[in-house]
């Protein structure tokens, strides 16, 4: 593997396992406990802030019962069906949970993912809620999703968008019954948040 494609490897890496431990239901001080590995070091490793070392991949790969190849992407794809779908950039699948496709693939700074929930047959109990350090922005793109965000509870739909500190415990869930949910994270691990530019209308300096 070259030199880029391991930092991009490493890069992906911090949010499927965040993904895989918010799809557990388990928090940073809980996966410490079992592991050794500091809260801290943890959502460094997360957020992108730090790269992980291999022992400590093996670690969060035995705790979570996930194999290397999940964590790093470089899974095996599934035999494609007779009538296979056209070929894309599929999102790394959590089982039969949430899915997680990476947009960005630096180290440090602002990260975009796309998460796919699965259909539900009824909605389920209040969402599970974390919390940790940073900044995110959320929009919908397909489906009803249902955020706890403290005390309060949003079902957004395709195009609201929510944007919140990630230090309020928080948590998402399918609200519908009809199908899917997709939705855009913009995740600043350092607090980071999007900026809105206006752009001028023609004319307006006359």
């Amino acid at each position: 593997m070259a030199g880029d494609d391991v930092t991009r490897t490493l890069a992906a890496m911090g949010p499927r396992l965040r993904g895989v431990r918010e799809r557990r239901g388990v928090t940073l001080a809980a996966v410490s406990g079992a592991t050794g590995i500091s809260p801290s070091t943890l959502s460094r490793i997360e957020t992108g802030r730090r790269k992980p070392t291999l022992e400590v991949v093996l670690r969060l790969a035995k705790e979570y019962g996930v194999s290397l190849d999940e964590l790093a992407g470089t899974a095996p794809a599934p035999e494609a069906a007779p009538e296979a779908e056209p070929r894309g950039a599929a999102p790394h699948s959590f089982g039969n949970d949430k899915a997680v496709l990476p947009l960005t693939r630096y180290v440090g700074g602002l990260h975009a993912h796309k998460h796919v929930l699965p259909a539900v047959v009824e909605p389920p109990g209040r969402p599970r809620q974390v919390s940790h350090e940073g900044y995110e922005w959320l929009c919908v793109l397909y489906g009803r999703l249902w955020v706890a965000l403290g005390d309060q509870d949003l079902v957004l739909t395709a195009g609201d968008v929510v944007e919140f500190d990630t230090r309020i415990p928080h948590g998402v869930a399918n609200a519908g019954s009809t199908g899917p949910v997709e939705y855009l994270i913009m995740f600043g691990p350092q607090g980071e948040r999007l900026r809105q530019r206006a752009l001028q209308p023609p004319g307006a300096h006359r």
